[in-house]
This record gives C-alpha cells, structure tokens and sequence, in this order.
C-alpha cells in the first residue's frame, strides 16, 4: 500500500499542478507587460503607512473571524478552544504560502482533528459547509453589487452562473436536512441500526444534519458574514494608503473578484493569479493597467507579510516543523479520501 500510495499519488496531483503554475506565470506576464517600474516607485513613496496598518490589521483580524466561526460550526461534535482554531488556521495559511494548490485547508483540518480527538471526515465537511457559506455570501453580495455598479457584461454573466450554482447547491442542502429531520423524528435511531441509506453516506448526513440544525450555526453565519467585512476594510485601507480615490463600494468589487480568480489551482501564496485578478477588479473603475499593477503587488506584499510571521508561530505551536509540514500536506490527500464518506 505505501509504494502504491509513493508511486501513483504524484501522477495525479501533476496535472493541477502544472496548471497552476502556468496559470500563475501566464497572469504575471499579462500583469507585467508594458509595466512602469519608475512610477510604480513614485507611488509606494507616498504611501501613507498609518492606512497599511489599519488594512493589516483588519486582514488578520479577518482570519480570527474564520476560526470563530469554525469553532461555532464544530460545537455538535466537541468544544474546541478558540485558540486552536485560530493557530490551525494561520497554520494553514502558511502552508498555502509555501505550498501550491492551497493544501492549507487539508493541514488545518488535521491539525483540529488531531488536537481535538474530532474525526477528520467531520472536520473536513465543516470546512466544505464554510465554502458553501462563503459561496451565498459572495453571490449575493455580488447580486447586490450588480444593481450599484454597471459591471461589465462579463462579470454579469459570472454573476448569473454563481447565482444559478448557489441555489442548485443550496436547495440540495436544504432538502438532504429536511429529509434527515423527517427520518430522525419517525426514528431517532437512525444511522446506528440497518439503513437503507449506505452507512458511511448516512454519517455524512447525519453530520450535516447535526452542524445545518444546531444552534451554533446561526452564530456561524453571523460570524461569516463579519469576516469579508473585515477583509473588504483591509483592502479599502490598502487603496486609502495608496491613494487610490475610490469608493468603498470598489474594495468589494474588487475582493469579489480576487477571491473567485484565487480560488482556482495555483501556485504558492496565488503568486500571479492575485495580481491578475486584482488588476482585473481595478479596471472596472477605470483605474490604469500601470497603477492597478502597482497597488495589485504592493497589497499583495502588504497583506501576506503578518501571515508569513503569524503562520510560522502557530506551525510551531503546532507541534509541526518545515519538514514534518510537508510530510504531512503530502500524506493528507489520500488520508482524507480514505475518510471522506465520513465527511461531516
């Protein structure tokens, strides 16, 4: 089993991967061409620093929002203290910047599920009901952007797609708990006797079923709902400091972007993809390619820099070293597929 796992794993995970790297060497030669160093230079001597540590701060203070919610989402199945959740996720923020293809996601759902005695299938289909979370949320956000902003019509279709896939996803949900809570109430054994259902695909339920009804969620919702605010002030700080005249509306807009434009496979730390997409945003308001190129890496510096330090400490709080890390985001593709009928 260990040379089947050394020998057929990476054949799989060479396709994103090189898809990840070309995508992010294609965006920064888009980014980088006809690009102006020398007033690129005049701008981040006028930037005004007191705005950079305001976004900085909001940025990280973003992250302990994520982990509060994660921790609200985790309640059904165990207590966990906040200061675990808040050290797995700058965990995993350090791996996906030093790793491509985000594995920072896996490594702080065994990071929690190791520390917390919380199988990892539910650990891992908590942070599957977070993207859907984070999907609705950004949908309507950019429903409700749409009406303010004349977006190109590009960016409308994308909206109309996202809007589509939310409600698809979203009623599927809303059915799979209702199902799960007509079946409990007839019987409440469900899930430990013979079932029609296969067990492991029961549990999975059974564990949506448990964190889609519990009180907590609500306050989970509440949570993430805070979290993109806070990301959006980040970003609106960094144009302030860049002086950028733009209105608050546009920090959204422009995170909505970045955020959709990253979450495809990439290399470390969105290296290319976040400049692209971040350029792409900026357009919109017809900032120029020269300027929007400038803010786009003087932001991304800007914004990663706090995680570099902070991801490092929480690894080793961890108990994980640089070696260990990469052994671990290594194995872990294949150990949550063993576990993955279990998620939630």
């Amino acid at each position: 089993m260990i040379t089947l796992f050394q020998t057929a794993e990476p054949e799989r995970s060479r396709i994103p991967l090189i898809f990840g790297y070309t995508l992010s060497i294609g965006c920064l030669i888009w980014v980088l061409h006809d690009f102006h160093i020398v007033q690129a230079m005049k701008d981040f001597s006028n930037v005004s620093w007191k705005w950079v540590l305001i976004g900085m701060t909001f940025d990280v203070l973003s992250y302990c929002v994520q982990a509060l919610r994660w921790k609200f989402l985790l309640t059904p199945f165990r207590k966990i203290p906040l200061s675990h959740a808040v050290r797995a996720v700058y965990a995993g923020l350090f791996a996906n910047l030093v790793f491509p293809l985000r594995p920072g996601e896996l490594l702080r759902c065994y990071l929690i599920s190791d520390s917390e005695d919380i199988t990892i299938g539910r650990v891992a289909g908590s942070v599957g009901v977070e993207r859907l979370v984070d999907l609705v949320i950004a949908t309507a956000s950019l429903a409700v952007v749409s009406l303010m902003v004349d977006l190109p019509r590009k960016f409308q279709r994308v909206a109309d797609t996202l809007g589509v896939i939310t409600l698809a996803l979203l009623a599927i949900i809303v059915l799979m708990i209702f199902y799960l809570e007509v079946k409990l109430g007839k019987d409440p054994s469900l899930g430990t006797g013979p079932r029609k259902l296969p067990g492991k695909m029961m549990r999975a339920l059974l564990g949506l079923h448990a964190m889609g009804t519990a009180p907590s969620f609500y306050l989970a919702v509440l949570a993430s709902v805070f979290m993109p605010f806070c990301q959006v002030m980040g970003l609106w700080a960094m144009m302030k400091s860049y002086h950028l005249n733009l209105p608050f509306l546009a920090a959204i807009v422009v995170l909505l972007i970045i955020n959709l434009g990253v979450s495809l496979p990439n290399a470390p730390a969105n290296v290319g993809s976040y400049q692209f997409f971040c350029v792409l945003g900026l357009s919109v308001f017809q900032v120029d390619k020269n300027t929007a190129t400038g803010f786009s890496f003087f932001a991304f510096l800007a914004l990663t820099i706090p995680f570099v330090f902070l991801g490092f400490a929480a690894l080793l709080r961890s108990g994980l070293s640089l070696k260990s890390m990469r052994e671990t985001v290594t194995h872990l593709p294949t150990q949550t597929r063993g576990s993955a009928p279990c998620s939630t």
